[in-house]
């Protein structure tokens, strides 16, 4: 594993506790992008070079281990970011990047782009994602992240984040202690009632990450630039569980969020 860089600054931290996300940019180099997207334009059967082929609004693939994605996700500056966030030896190395939603410019609605957070346990005997739950200690889930591996503007497709949004999840989860909430349950009301929050969007050149807190509520959106965007959207999974209400001066900027927002 290569060495770490310099932790996240300050600043950093402090707006990922108190919006939710912060932006690593450059966070792994272009030609690694340039390489993993080579890839995965061969595996959507696609050609870059003829729109015609473009026939569907968004292509999903499954996990790729290649070595150009786990040296996307094991760059130095990523796993610095990950030890100033979830803590040192706190979540578990990844070798992969999970599933990407390739999007293509079309006029058609995708049917993806509702208002979510990505639910984290009960998913072991449970087929239907809906019946998925998180809970107040994000069980199984310590950030939410997001790789853009194309140049992504505001035309692009930008993931939606509702900035501060993970405060308002964090309380509606807390009363249900351990066993959470399904994510039906939820969007049955406060993916409405986030609606007031500002919205940022995931834009950046290809090598830029943003850092998630795992209630982070974010949308997809139809595309409507001129070039398909690339992403990967895996999650970092803690090795151990989270408690939003440790007092031994040893929590993460994850339990921190949380415990703010229950405080």
């Amino acid at each position: 594993m290569p060495d770490r860089q310099a932790a996240l600054s300050e600043a950093q931290i402090d707006q990922f506790v108190h919006e939710g996300y912060v932006r690593i940019d450059d966070a792994f180099p272009r030609d690694i992008a340039d390489a993993c997207r080579a890839i995965l334009w061969l595996a959507t059967g696609c050609a870059p070079d003829e729109p015609s082929t473009w026939t569907e609004p968004v292509v999903r693939l499954g996990d790729y281990a290649a070595p150009p994605f786990r040296a996307a996700v094991n760059t130095s500056k990523l796993l610095a970011a990950f030890d100033s966030l979830v803590g040192v030896d706190r979540w578990l190395p990844r070798a992969s990047l999970g599933t990407f939603p390739i999007r293509f410019p079309s006029p058609e609605d995708p049917g993806d782009c509702g208002w979510h957070i990505d639910p984290s346990f009960g998913w072991e005997n449970e087929p239907n994602f809906l019946e998925w739950r998180a809970n107040f200690q994000s069980r199984g889930r310590a950030l939410l992240m997001l790789f853009l591996f194309s140049d992504v503007g505001d035309d692009d497709a930008p993931t939606r984040l509702r900035v501060g949004s993970h405060v308002e999840i964090a309380r509606r989860l807390a009363p249900h202690g351990e066993r959470g909430l399904t994510l039906r349950e939820l969007a049955s009301t406060e993916f409405r009632e986030s609606a007031h929050l500002p919205e940022a969007l995931a834009t950046g050149r290809a090598g830029t990450v943003y850092l998630c807190h795992p209630f982070l509520v974010h949308a997809a959106q139809p595309h409507r630039g001129r070039v398909p965007r690339f992403l990967a959207q895996p999650p970092l999974l803690p090795r151990g569980p989270f408690d939003p209400r440790r007092t031994d001066g040893h929590d993460s900027p994850v339990e921190r969020a949380i415990r703010l927002a229950l405080d």
